[in-house]
C-alpha cells in the first residue's frame, strides 16, 4: 500500500422527514411533502469523508499519554500531523545518524487507528540542527537532499501528504524568496528538494507549505509563480498548503485563493488552521465551507486539538477547549462538513496514483542490482531507480545504460544527467553521488512524457556490467 487510506465512511442511517403545510386559505387542505436526507455523522473525520476529503489534527508525541488528548484524537480525526518530531532537528540530530522514535510513536498510532498521516517538514530553516546551521554552499545543499531523501524513503508507503519545504518565501511585498542558509545554496535548492522527495517516496503528494498566503498578496502570488513554473517545466510538486493562522475572519478572497492554485493543477490543503477571536465560530465555518467549494481541496487539518495545547497561548483559537469540551466552533465545523452531499469518492483524481511496475525475476548480472519503480498518469510518468552495488568494491564513477521503451520521452531528472532523452539512454553521476561503496546505494529518477506505453526498460547495465533486478 503506497499511502494510508482515508478511513472508510460510517453507513449513513436514513430517516424520513414529513413536513405538513396547513393551507392558511381555502379548505384548510393539509399537504404532505416526503423527502429523504442522509443523518448527520456524529465526528468531524466521519463528516469529512462523506466528501473524500479527511479532517486533521497535528499532535504531539509526548501528548500521547494524556486520556482525553487521545480520546478526542481517536474520535474526531481521520487525519494526523506531527507538530515537530519530523523535522529536521528531531530526525537528524548528528549528521547521517537518524532518529526516528518520536515520529514512529505518531505514526504507528494513526497507523493503528486507521488514520491517514501528513509528513511536516522535510525541509525548513528553522528547526534545523545545529550541525547544519553551521553549513552553507554545495555542503549544505547535499546535507539537505541527504536528509530528504532518507527520512521520505524511511517512511515511504505511510505518508499521504510531505509538506518537502516550509516557508521559504520571504514576508512583506516582494513576493520573493526568503533569504535563508538553504535559499543561499542556490535559487534551485527547492526544486532539488521536490525531486530527491519524488525518487524517495513516489506515493506521497509533494507540498510546499507557507503562512500568510490566505488572501491573493504578494507572497502567495510569489508561490503561485513557482507552482506555475513547476508545473510547465515537470518538477514534481503536487500540492499546496495554507497555514491559516488567523483572527476573526478568513480573507475576503480565501476560496478564490485557494482556486487559483487548483487551476494550476495542483492539489491544495488547509495544514495549520487555528482561529482566534470573537467571530471564531463563523470564520471556521466559512474556511470549511471554502475548502468544500474547491474540488482539489483535500482536506482541513487544525493545529493542535485542545485550546491547551496551541502554540497560540492564551488565544483559545482551536475546536476544543482546555478541559476537552466542544466549543461552538467544533460545531459550525461539523454542521458544515455534514451540509454536503455524501460522496466518497472525492471528484478530483489524486495526483498521481503511483503503481510499482512489475519487473522480471532477477537473473544472473553483474556487480550491481537495479530496482525500478514507475508511477504513470494521463501522458505522464515519473521513474525511480535505486542502483545497488553488489561488488566486493567500490564504484567511483558510474554510468547506467538503459532502453526507455518505444514512446517514452525523459523531460526532466534527478541525481544523474540523462542523454539522450529517449531510445537508449545513459544516466551518468553528477558530483556529489560518484562513489558507491561495497553494498552501498543510490537513488536516481526522471520524469517522462509518453504515448501510452507505460513499460519499464528491459534491462540495465552499469559500467558495462548486466545488472540483476530488485
Amino acid at each position: 500500500m503506497l499511502f494510508t487510506a482515508i478511513p472508510d465512511i460510517a453507513s449513513k442511517a436514513r430517516r424520513t422527514i414529513t413536513i405538513a403545510i396547513a393551507a392558511a386559505l381555502g379548505a384548510g387542505v393539509v399537504v404532505a411533502v416526503q423527502q429523504t436526507a442522509s443523518a448527520a455523522e456524529a465526528t468531524l473525520g466521519a463528516a469529512a469523508a462523506q466528501s473524500g476529503r479527511y479532517f486533521g489534527a497535528a499532535i504531539a508525541a509526548g501528548r500521547l499519554g494524556d486520556s482525553t488528548y487521545v480520546n478526542i484524537l481517536n474520535r474526531e480525526f481521520n487525519s494526523v500531523t506531527a507538530e515537530n518530531e519530523m523535522k529536521w532537528d528531531a530526525t537528524e540530530p548528528q549528521r547521517g545518524n537518524f532518529n526516528y522514535n518520536n515520529a514512529n510513536r505518531i505514526v504507528n498510532h494513526a497507523i493503528g487507528q486507521g488514520k491517514s498521516i501528513r509528513g511536516h517538514a522535510l525541509l525548513w530553516h528553522q528547526q534545523m540542527p545545529g550541525w547544519a546551521q553551521g553549513l552553507s554552499g554545495s555542503d549544505l545543499r547535499n546535507a539537505a537532499i541527504n536528509h530528504v531523501t532518507q527520512v521520505a524513503t524511511y517512511f515511504r508507503g505511510k505518508i499521504h501528504s510531505w509538506d518537502v519545504v516550509n516557508e521559504a518565501f520571504a514576508d512583506g511585498g516582494g513576493g520573493g524568496r526568503r533569504d535563508s542558509s538553504l535559499q543561499r545554496t542556490g535559487n534551485d535548492w527547492i526544486e532539488a528538494a521536490f525531486r530527491a522527495a519524488r525518487a524517495a517516496d513516489p506515493g506521497a503528494k509533494l507540498c510546499y507549505n507557507d503562512y500568510n498566503t490566505d488572501g491573493i498578496n504578494a507572497k502567495s502570488t510569489g508561490i503561485y509563480n513557482m507552482v506555475r513554473d513547476f508545473k510547465a517545466r515537470g518538477v514534481p510538486i503536487d500540492c499546496v498548503g495554507f497555514q491559516s493562522h488567523l483572527t476573526n475572519s478568513a480573507p475576503s478572497d480565501y476560496q478564490a485563493n485557494l482556486q487559483r492554485f487548483a487551476d494550476l493543477g495542483v492539489d491544495v490543503q488547509i495544514t495549520e488552521l487555528d482561529i482566534s477571536g470573537s467571530n471564531q465560530a463563523n470564520a471556521y465555518a466559512a474556511v470549511t465551507r471554502a475548502c468544500l467549494n474547491v474540488a482539489r481541496c483535500n482536506g482541513i487539518t487544525v493545529w493542535g486539538i485542545r485550546d491547551s495545547d496551541s502554540w497560540r497561548t492564551g488565544q483559545n483559537p482551536l475546536l476544543f477547549d482546555a478541559s476537552g469540551n466542544k466549543k461552538a466552533a467544533y460545531t459550525s465545523v461539523l454542521n458544515t462538513l455534514n451540509s454536503v452531499t455524501p460522496n466518497p469518492s472525492p471528484t478530483p483524481t489524486p495526483t498521481p496514483t503511483p503503481t510499482p511496475t512489475v519487473t522480471p525475476t532477477p537473473g544472473p548480472g553483474g556487480p550491481c542490482r537495479v530496482a525500478y519503480t514507475l508511477n504513470a498518469w494521463n501522458t505522464g510518468l515519473t521513474s525511480s531507480i535505486t542502483i545497488t552495488n553488489t561488488g566486493s568494491s567500490a564504484i567511483n564513477g558510474w554510468s547506467l545504460v538503459f532502453g526507455l521503451p518505444s514512446g517514452q520521452t525523459i523531460t526532466s531528472g534527478w541525481n544523474a544527467t540523462y542523454s539522450p532523452s529517449s531510445g537508449q539512454v545513459t544516466a551518468r553521476n553528477v558530483s556529489y553521488n560518484g562513489s558507491i561503496p561495497a553494498g552501498g546505494s543510490v537513488d536516481i529518477g526522471f520524469q517522462a512524457n509518453h504515448t501510452g506505453n507505460t513499460s519499464a526498460p528491459s534491462s540495465f547495465t552499469l559500467n558495462g556490467n548486466t545488472c540483476s533486478r530488485a
